[in-house]
């Protein structure tokens, strides 16, 4: 949450489109927002209008999801010609919600303000505020994250429906719609004005900052800042109209020399550097009258087309009474569902969007390949690394009479991972050869027998036989214990989860910089990878994002894929579920050759039965129930330099 981040150089267009279309698949899949879930009939009301002079209030509600609802007011211009441009303004983590109305902010001010101005605006409910019921302000937990919905998730949700609700208004310009919002309200504007290009302008407040990224639940969906930030993700809005609202008093106070040049420096790639601008106020965090004149100059600019600051200074206000105002001040309607239904219909959702990929056909198959290996990437946070950005320190080298061994250890440039490898050369070969990436679940040791001296069974099985062998210890397993306790570390950090990878993601990395290593290797003409015990599930997520796999063969371990409690327990990476867990990695796999072995009938592998089907592969396909022996492991990988 807080950390010094440094904003890239950018030197191309180019260069920056590519990071940008990166950070939309990202910043989406972390909301539980890719693929987008399906947009359901709003089924909005709308009620109570109060007729003022000059503009109109009204109280509003609608479905985001089914019997979920997204609670406001919506202020109208009166007295003026349309259609209105509009404006969406979200709430901070002020006590009265979007009701607040203090020296410090008002949100009712500033709503009747933009209305005399001539826009029509939404102010609305963040989960657990003022009329939002259904679900408190601290929702969803792990098993809740393994399906991509979050808190944050939810609320990001609620803005791409209310920019829907804005536009089903016949009196709204769709091509001037703008947010803004200050602190929790302008983390909900930059993550909603990044992701969605219907939003042409933007102020948000109190917020982007290099070095404090926010602190709540509802700021925070997994995986989210796993490889970035917020001022990438407020450098998404470029080319539009953008004013960054600091203050000295917060976060904030660099903005005029840290995160607005940044920012500025992608509006020049698009030759558009006086689309961004920034205000410096003397205040605590706030969103009061100098934070909203500098707005409303700044909006009035882009949107109205006025130049002059003068005419846009706050007009006094009167704010209606709180019951004129609430939407729910008592029951909820009788479709609004519980925090239970919501969770069972988001799971219900999520299958029925997976399941429209099952590849009964190539076209199929090859949608279901680009969304794996999409959504993985971001899921788990892990790529194959480029041979340049690989760093290999070699421990030693021994000489036996039948074979060499090499101990290195392997990284990624500018990481500091390490991962204990032993590679195993059979001295008879001569020149190239085909190479075996073992990954077990105990650590390298797994592969040996008792004693752990001598390379038999499996090993030397595959050496005898000319396969150069590498053996990885990955995240906190085999070297990364000590003799006293097994290796682990501590996840008790605010948010850790929305900063860091789980363990699981982790070792799936470390397999891709095991297997980009070997592969990169003179001697080596291709890679077979195989996973033992808990390993054979890493194994299985990682090879859909690994390059030019000869083979995978994996142990299953009886792990039950129909069981949320075995991934929160065994295998837990936010969004892994609504990617579509190892169903997906199977699938995607096809046509390479893939066995998975000791499923104990729990595992689903229809999916990849079929995915190799249509691919007219079903032989390279094979799922069995019980273990297999090294030597069906020998005779598979044989058969594979044969075939």
């Amino acid at each position: 949450i807080e950390k010094y981040y440094e904003f890239p150089r950018y030197e191309s267009m180019r260069a920056w489109l590519e990071r940008k279309r990166e950070l939309e698949i990202h910043i989406l899949t972390s909301m539980g927002a890719y693929p987008m879930p399906d947009k359901t009939p709003l089924n909005a009301k709308r009620f109570g209008k109060i007729e003022r002079d000059d503009y109109t209030v009204e109280k509003v509600y609608f479905e985001s999801l089914p019997g979920f609802f997204a609670t406001g007011n919506l202020y109208s211009p009166k007295g003026k010609p349309g259609p209105y441009p509009a404006i969406l303004c979200p709430h901070g983590h002020w006590q009265e919600g979007r009701l607040v109305n203090t020296d410090n902010n008002s949100i009712p001010g500033r709503c009747i303000n933009f209305a005399k101005q001539g826009y029509v605006t939404l102010a609305i409910d963040m989960i657990g505020y003022v009329d939002s019921k259904q679900l408190t302000h601290k929702f969803g937990g792990e098993r809740e994250w393994l399906w991509g919905l979050s808190l944050h998730g939810l609320q990001f949700w609620n803005t791409i429906r209310a920019v829907d609700f804005l536009l089903s208004l016949d009196n709204v310009d769709p091509e001037r719609i703008a947010c803004t919002g200050a602190s929790g309200g302008g983390t909900q504007t930059y993550c909603l004005v990044a992701a969605d290009d219907r939003v042409k302008f933007a102020a948000p407040v109190n917020m982007i900052s290099a070095h404090y990224q926010g602190g709540c639940l509802c700021e925070n969906a997994p995986n989210l800042r796993i490889g970035a930030n917020n001022v990438e993700y407020g450098a998404m809005i470029a080319p539009r109209p953008l004013i960054m609202v600091s203050t000295n008093q917060d976060w904030t106070d660099e903005t005029p020399r840290v995160e607005f040049p940044a920012i500025q420096s992608i509006y020049r790639l698009f030759d558009a550097p006086d689309r961004v601008t920034w205000t410096m106020i003397n205040a605590e965090h706030n969103y009061n009258q100098a934070s909203r004149e500098a707005v409303y100059a700044w909006f009035g600019k882009w949107m109205l087309g006025g130049n002059d600051p003068a005419k846009f200074k706050e007009q006094p206000f009167t704010v209606e009474k709180e019951e004129d105002l609430r939407v729910f001040p008592g029951s909820l309607p009788e479709n609004a569902v519980s925090q239970e239904q919501l969770v069972k219909n988001w799971i219900a959702q999520s299958e029925a969007q997976f399941q429209s990929v099952f590849p009964a056909n190539n076209r199929l198959l090859q949608a279901l390949r680009r969304r794996a290996r999409a959504t993985f990437e971001h899921v788990l946070g892990a790529r194959q690394p480029e041979i340049n950005d690989l760093v290999v320190n070699r421990a030693g080298r021994v000489q036996k009479p039948d074979m060499y061994i090499e101990h290195l250890v392997i990284g990624r440039r500018g990481v500091g991972d390490q991962i204990p490898c032993t590679v195993l050369i059979p001295a008879s070969l001569r020149g190239a050869a085909p190479a075996a990436l073992l990954v077990h679940g105990e650590g390298k040791l797994g592969w040996f027998g008792a004693g752990g001296g001598r390379a038999d069974g499996l090993v030397r099985a595959l050496l005898e036989q000319g396969q150069i062998v590498m053996l990885a210890d990955v995240f906190l397993t085999g070297e990364h214990d000590t003799p006293f306790e097994k290796a682990g570390r501590s996840t008790d950090a605010s948010q850790f989860l929305t900063y860091n990878q789980t363990d699981t993601a982790l070792r799936v990395q470390d397999i891709l910089t095991a297997s980009a290593y070997l592969g990169s290797r003179f001697d080596v003409t291709g890679v077979t990878l195989a996973g033992g015990g808990e390993a054979g599930l890493w194994c299985l997520l990682a090879a859909p994002l690994a390059s030019s796999l000869q083979g995978v063969i994996v142990d299953a371990a009886g792990f039950n894929s129909g069981d949320d409690q075995e991934f929160l327990r065994r295998l837990f990476v936010p969004g892994l579920r609504r990617a579509g867990d190892l169903r997906a990695a199977q699938a995607a796999l096809a046509p390479v050759p893939l066995v998975i072995h000791n499923t104990q009938g729990k595992l689903d592998t229809d999916w990849a039965a079929q995915a190799y089907q249509t691919a007219g592969v079903s032989d390279l396909f094979e799922s069995l129930e019980q273990p297999v022996s090294a030597e069906y492991i020998v005779q598979w990988m044989r058969d594979l330099r044969i075939r």
